[in-house]
């Protein structure tokens, strides 16, 4: 009997599953798949028109009878946690990728529950004293709380909170169904637990699907499945007198697993919600909207690039819109170039001179307010940072493709706080985290080179990474080299910790003659200037700070080789600009500068701050004109394959891949 009805509750919990997946995604077509939208009756008229939903009411019932056959000859200790499985199976229903993580998760859910129910079976008592029902009504009170917090929020934690107090309210039903069942109660008695029961459950349907309609499917699964079994076994220990207290106290190992596993699959799980269907794209160029949090006048290889896709696309006959954030705390529209620029009101950061940013109760509100405003056909967003992540969230939620290009690294910026070194890994895990958890929901993933795509991938993004190249404008950067009166060695690029260009002073230190030239501005200048005194090499050092266009121009080519210091480069755009000015480039030998610099071919890569070995490389090019000028013409040669032209066919095929293809949410992929 016992091994039946752990069968049927499993049964039950399939079809369970079902009822999410297809209510779900009637709730969101209805409610326009907005994110913290509360279900009104015009939703609901449209609901009752879905057919869909009537196939999930249609399993619902059929697992809510084999759940109740299944209280019916077991204990709420032994069925109620197989409901937990409920979960796994929406993840599977939903075709997720089965990242190590995610199998991770499940192995520990299933486990995890598995060792719940073997010891539930072990300890509880068969035979049932009467009920305390007065006791079990506690939970009614908690479900009226969890839903009263839920009018004062907004987003995920509304969902969330609808979620629990629906599972609680479900749990309070299963317990009500057991006592029924199993206990001998008058006939007036059983009538009012039965209706009360049948309450409690139209009420748990109600906030369910207020819940499916405020956020996503993995939250609403995963707070049911987890609390629902939790609060019933409650229920059924201290109102019904099931087992005792200290034998439940011996389930807390298994069941800590099944609820670590769990947390770990409904974080692991892209949290997009099934969006509506995606309106037909108009005939003609696209609409395309790229999201950036940083953008020109910001000095950054992130920016530029964004710049330059915006350019190259309008150029291309598309239309194309940039949200960003503005260059003070005022909010405008600009159009230059063909593009055109919806700066968000911004402020300054306290760690960085120049760097800007929207915070979030602007971003927001401004960012899917623009999104609703434009109705782009595509999102291309280029940070998972405010205005990225509300991008995201906005196009999903309104079934708009999504393209989303990393070219982010926790060290680039942990460098600009006042943490101490050792929070720093930690932190990085903390922020690869985080991103994996905002590009989980894009349409389309890409970076810049492969090695920055392993890196997202290992670092938790649940799906394949494009590598597109950032690309390069080759025409802009060629020309006939400038004549100098000394060697001189170039850095172009923020003057910042992770950059380590006080490895180029040093080397140029024991390199008698030769001149440095740092273009660029940031945190270290003031400390790299000092170390150029202690040197005595000051005088064969310049600043110059930022610089126009035509004077980085200027700087390449009077250049005779290119240094690249840094180890926290997903692509560097300045080598490619170096290598399109037919520089050889001496690199350190880390992240992305690999696939740029062939040793020995049109440059050499040196272990990073190993500084005697960077002064032999760089001797070894500057004292031989031969080689500089063989190693220039294969930097020209190898930066071919890198033309901006092919960038943006490739993200024009992506684009026109994704806007052609039926909306899918990342639930479903």
């Amino acid at each position: 009997m016992l091994t039946l009805a752990i069968g049927l509750a499993a049964a039950g919990a399939c079809c369970f599953a079902g009822t999410v997946h297809l209510q779900h995604r009637a709730v969101h077509q209805a409610s326009a798949g907005r994110e913290g939208r509360s279900l009104g009756l015009p939703a609901v008229q449209t609901i009752l028109r879905n057919p869909g939903w009537y196939a999930g009411i249609g399993l619902a019932g059929l697992g809510a009878v084999l759940h109740v056959l299944a209280l019916t000859m077991a204990p709420l200790a032994v069925v109620q946690p197989i409901g937990v499985l409920t979960l796994v199976l929406t993840v599977l229903l939903a075709r997720t990728v089965l990242t190590r993580a995610v199998l991770a998760a499940l192995v520990m859910s299933v486990a995890g529950v598995a060792g719940f129910v073997a010891l539930a079976a072990m300890t509880t008592d068969a035979a049932l004293p009467p009920p305390d029902l007065a006791s079990a009504q506690w939970a009614v009170l908690g479900a009226a709380v969890l839903a009263v917090a839920a009018r004062y929020t907004r987003d995920r934690a509304r969902c969330l909170f609808l979620a629990l107090a629906t599972a609680v309210l479900f749990g309070f039903t299963s317990a009500l169904v057991r006592a029924a069942a199993v206990a001998p109660l008058s006939g007036g008695m059983a009538v009012l637990v039965v209706a009360e029961a049948l309450a409690a459950a139209l009420a748990g349907v109600w906030l369910l699907h207020q819940a499916y309609a405020s956020g996503p499917a993995a939250i609403v699964a995963g707070a049911t499945t987890i609390v629902d079994p939790l609060s019933a076994v409650v229920i059924g220990v201290f109102a019904y007198g099931e087992m005792a207290p200290g034998q439940l106290a011996g389930m807390v190992v298994p069941g800590a697993v099944a609820v670590a596993g769990l947390a770990l699959l409904a974080r692991e799980v892209p949290a997009a919600p099934t969006g509506p269907a995606r309106r037909k794209r108009r005939a003609g160029p696209l609409r395309i909207a790229i999201t950036a949090d940083t953008y020109p006048p910001h000095v950054n290889g992130a920016a530029n690039f964004a710049y330059r896709l915006a350019s190259g696309l309008a150029g291309r006959g598309h239309e194309v819109h940039v949200v960003c954030p503005s260059t003070g705390g005022e909010t405008f529209t600009e159009t230059a170039g063909g593009v055109t620029v919806h700066r968000i009101g911004s402020l300054r950061t306290p760690f960085h001179p120049t760097f800007r940013f929207c915070p979030p109760w602007r971003a927001s509100k401004a960012v899917p307010a623009l999104l609703a405003e434009i109705e782009p056909d595509v999102v291309h967003t280029q940070a998972h940072f405010l205005i990225g992540r509300s991008a995201v969230r906005a196009a999903t939620a309104a079934g708009v493709p999504v393209v989303a290009t990393n070219h982010f690294m926790p060290e680039n910026l942990l460098g600009y706080g006042p943490l101490p070194r050792f929070t720093h890994r930690p932190l990085a895990r903390l922020a690869w985290r985080d991103l994996a958890r905002v590009f989980g929901r894009a349409t389309v993933c890409t970076t810049p080179t492969p090695r920055a795509a392993e890196l997202l991938e290992r670092n938790g993004l649940n799906r394949p990474v494009m590598a597109i190249s950032c690309g390069i404008d080759r025409a802009h950067y060629a020309g006939p080299p400038e004549p100098t009166s000394a060697p001189a060695v170039l850095f172009v690029g923020r003057l910042d910790a992770e950059k380590n260009v006080h490895e180029l002073l040093e080397a140029a230190a024991l390199l008698p003659d030769v001149c440095v030239e740092l273009v660029g501005d940031g945190s270290e200048r003031h400390r790299l200037a000092a170390l150029a005194t202690r040197l005595g090499i000051a005088d064969r050092v310049r600043f110059h700070g930022f610089v126009p266009d035509e004077e980085l121009v200027r700087a390449y080519r009077r250049c005779d080789v290119f240094c690249m210091p840094g180890t926290a480069e997903l692509q560097s755009l300045v080598t490619m600009e170096a290598m399109a000015a037919g520089k050889p480039v001496v690199a350190a030998n880390a992240m992305a500068l690999p696939h740029l610099v062939r040793p020995g071919h049109n440059g050499w890569l040196y272990p990073p701050g190993d500084v005697p070995e960077l002064a032999r490389l760089l001797a070894a090019v500057l004292a031989d004109e031969h080689t500089r000028t063989a190693m220039g013409k294969a930097s020209l040669d190898l930066i071919a394959a890198h033309d901006l032209e092919s960038t943006l066919d490739q993200f024009d095929r992506v684009y026109l891949d994704i806007t052609a293809r039926p909306m899918v949410s990342a639930l479903q992929r």
